[in-house]
């Protein structure tokens, strides 16, 4: 379940950051979207680990 959990924070976090990051630029995006999936992939650790203690 927590490879689930990180796998979503990391997409969601990753996508999220990509909307934002390309208002900018393509290169913006890339940059946003991958500080955006490193954000995900903490939450959903941190929610898999709340959850499942």
């Amino acid at each position: 379940m927590s490879k689930v959990l990180t796998f979503l924070g990391a997409s969601i976090g990753g996508a999220i950051g990509w909307w934002l990051g390309a208002r900018i630029g393509t290169m913006t995006a890339f940059v946003v979207s991958t500080v955006g999936t490193g954000v995900g992939v903490y939450a959903g650790r941190r929610i898999a680990d709340s959850l499942l203690a």
